[in-house]
């Protein structure tokens, strides 16, 4: 007999659900001829009264699509087709929307009532609670005398950190969109701000038109002054924000547009400027950047950027380049095939450098093609390397510009032989071709072929050892020789050579063609590292190469000068604790160091550490009339849960003075985070000068938010 109430009452709500659906579509966007699942019904006790009421009670469950209510009671009266549900009530709409009350009055369908003691609460993080709340639709829901925070709620009494009270509140489920009328903003219950009407997205809603976080920034330049960006949903996939700047030295308008695509993206930015740092001038900034991928697996690319003087970066703490990059590239990389064009331009923005004697202006092109010839065998690589770069300038000799043509072949193979030793074995022939103009201590064209080959030896060997440790010895060696044959050509790629492992066994090692290395070297080095299951590793490569000739082009810190180059040392340690180290050197053969680099990052739960030291010795030919003794530091500390400091640091140890440093300091609760910041920038120039920069940020965050695998929540422990 039970059963039978049971399934009755089932059969009947779910009708009614169906029929209701069937009158209006429940998700926003649904066709009125799409049906919604019929809705289920589950209770300890169902049975019918006398006067034919149907009643549900004890752990009531009813559910319909994404839709569950849970109750203790619920009482459906067919002829006027109400429910009327006793509490606890929660109802659970997807994983986004729970509303919890003491009792309910709604229709059959339930998009329509009212709730007494009600609460509201997105994605468990934004909780709206009201003495009541009327469902409207099964589209509006309006709630009357509301509080809404995302802080922790203690059952003590104690006010949340903040909340916002609201005569009323309008919830368009279908836009997605809260509606205060009559708002207080409060902190710790003391009003701070009133609105007389407010409109904010509902946190279920990732993209919606509105005020962003605002920011205070106050500098020694630019006075105290706040940025405060509004964001526009243009569509699903553009959008635009617009950022005033304001403070009593500057008055600044950013602008920021990002639109996606099908098969690509751009976004540009920019900003235009009237202060009191150069009152007479318009200032700003453009910068842009997109990709696409063309048919046949091209990518095009672009990336702009240009400011309108040399100090407006660093004025408004945005980059620190000492060079503006624009580029148009189109790339193609298959298995066997790599494709590169592009046309770039340079800004400078150093002081006292003159532009027009810098190739600002530069074309690219690129080609090289892999083929596996059977009757050679290996490996056959064929390419072409064009690059063209322009001065402004037409005086004789700084003025010079430049378009060389690369055309090159190599035969590549190698063999394994039983004992484990590879052989390498490269042998091919370039050609270039120069045209040169505005440098009369060169001919108008120059033409270059150079043959070379080269055979190489490794011998790696293995040595397992006790508690899973594994060693690795690789000794190796080269013996190289090529032949130069034409006039000398103007260096300008190939200014700044770096000696490392990428090119101990390289036939030239000029970072371009622009010059190559004559004669017959030979370059013998070592590889070894260690590895552990612990997660313990380390490596080391040492190197040096011998040479017939001297070759003059090498500058002296290059490591590279003389018959006999300097010593290469490289090595890098990992341990599983979180810290890595890796460093590398040049030293001569009096073990005098020419450069140096250390990096090292540590890291754990709590604490972030990073920092690198770089050394460089006295070179005219790379323009360096001074040591370079310089030394980064970045690192942060979670002091607690809810609090980080950070600190960084660029000091010249050359000069003995810092060239940045800044501290900034993070709390971090499950409602708000405040980001406090000082740096300091001690450039000095013509354009720029030291300046000191606060930054300040509150965001109201989400009830529970999550930072990597930490929930913060409030305690509502005794203080």
């Amino acid at each position: 007999m039970g059963n039978s109430f049971v399934w009755a009452f089932v059969c009947t709500l779910g009708l009614s659900f169906a029929g209701a659906a069937r009158a209006q579509p429940i998700l926003p966007g649904a066709s009125e001829t799409e049906l919604a699942p019929p809705a289920m019904l589950v209770a300890d006790r169902v049975f019918i009264s006398r006067d034919r009421t149907l009643v549900a009670e004890g752990n009531v469950e009813a559910f319909q699509g994404d839709t569950r209510l849970r109750a203790q009671r619920i009482t459906f009266d067919r002829g006027s087709g109400k429910l009327s549900i006793e509490g606890p009530i929660r109802i659970d709409q997807g994983d986004t929307i729970t509303v919890l009350a003491d009792a309910a009055e709604m229709d059959r369908d339930l998009s329509n009532g009212l709730l007494r003691g009600a609460r509201m609460v997105f994605d468990q993080q934004v909780q709206l609670a009201a003495l009541q709340m009327v469902r409207v639709g099964g589209r509006y829901t309006q709630l009357y005398k509301t509080t809404v925070t995302s802080c922790h709620v203690c059952e003590d009494g104690r006010p949340p950190l903040w909340q916002i009270r609201a005569s009323s509140v309008i919830h368009d489920q279908q836009e997605q969109q809260l509606y205060f009328e009559n708002a207080q903003l409060r902190v710790l219950d003391v009003p701070v701000f009133y609105f007389p009407a407010l409109r904010l997205p509902d946190p279920s809603l990732e993209r919606a038109t509105g005020f962003l976080v605002p920011t205070i920034r106050t500098t020694s330049q630019l006075s105290t002054g706040i940025k405060v960006p509004y964001f526009f949903r243009i569509g699903d996939h553009k959008d635009l924000t617009v950022t005033p700047y304001l403070s009593s030295q500057t008055k600044t308008l950013g602008l920021r547009y990002r639109q996606a695509f099908r098969r690509g993206k751009i976004e540009l930015e920019g900003a235009f400027t009237r202060d009191e740092l150069i009152p007479s001038d318009n200032r700003g900034y453009f910068f842009g950047t997109g990709s696409f991928d063309l048919p046949n697996r091209y990518k095009l690319s672009f990336d702009v950027k240009t400011a309108s003087d040399n100090a407006y970066l660093s004025d408004y703490g945005l980059t620190d380049y000492d060079r503006l990059k624009s580029a148009l590239e189109l790339t193609r990389t298959t298995r066997d095939t790599s494709f590169h064009s592009a046309v770039i331009h340079y800004d400078s923005l150093i002081d006292g450098e003159d532009e027009s004697l810098l190739p600002t202006r530069i074309a690219e092109f690129a080609f090289e093609q892999r083929l596996f010839p059977e009757n050679l065998g290996g490996e056959l690589r064929l390419g072409v390397d064009m690059r063209g770069y322009r001065r402004t300038s037409e005086a004789n000799i700084v003025g010079r510009d430049v378009t060389r043509t690369t055309v090159e072949a190599q035969w590549r193979r190698n063999w394994i032989f039983n004992s484990g030793l590879r052989a390498d074995w490269l042998m091919g022939v370039s050609a270039d071709w120069f045209k040169i103009g505005d440098d009369t201590t060169y001919p108008d064209t120059i033409s270059r072929s150079t043959p070379e080959a080269a055979l190489s030896l490794r011998y790696p060997m293995t040595r397992s050892g006790a508690g899973g440790v594994t060693h690795f010895l690789e000794p190796l060696v080269q013996l190289g020789w090529s032949d130069v044959n034409g006039d000398a050509a103007p260096i300008d790629e190939s200014r700044f050579v770096e000696f490392d492992q990428g090119n101990l066994l390289s036939l030239s090692r000029f970072p371009s063609s622009d010059t190559r290395e004559d004669g017959t070297a030979l370059a013998v080095g070592m590889n070894w590292a260690r590895y552990a299951t612990s997660g313990w590793q380390a490596s080391a490569t040492v190197g040096q190469v011998f040479r017939g000739l001297a070759d003059p082009n090498f500058s002296t810190t290059s490591g590279l000068s003389g018959t006999t180059s300097d010593f290469l040392l490289a090595g890098q340690l990992l341990i599983g604790q979180g810290l890595s180290l890796t460093g590398r050197g040049l030293l001569d053969n009096s073990f005098n160091i020419s450069k140096a680099e250390l990096r090292g990052n540590w890291s754990n739960k709590r604490t972030s550490l990073s920092g690198s030291y770089l050394w460089l010795g006295i070179d005219a030919a790379e323009a360096r009339t001074a040591e370079v003794s310089e030394f980064w530091f970045d690192g942060s500390y979670q002091v607690n849960p809810n609090w980080t400091a950070s600190a960084n640091l660029r000091y010249d140890i050359a000069d003995d003075t810092a060239s940045s440093a800044g501290v900034g300091l993070i709390y971090q609760n499950e409602c708000v985070t405040v980001d406090l910041s000082i740096d300091r920038d001690y450039t000095s120039s013509t354009s720029v000068e030291p300046s000191t920069d606060f930054g300040f940020t509150i965001t109201l965050s989400g009830f529970a938010v999550e930072s990597g695998t930490v929930k913060y929540r409030r305690s509502c422990g005794k203080s």
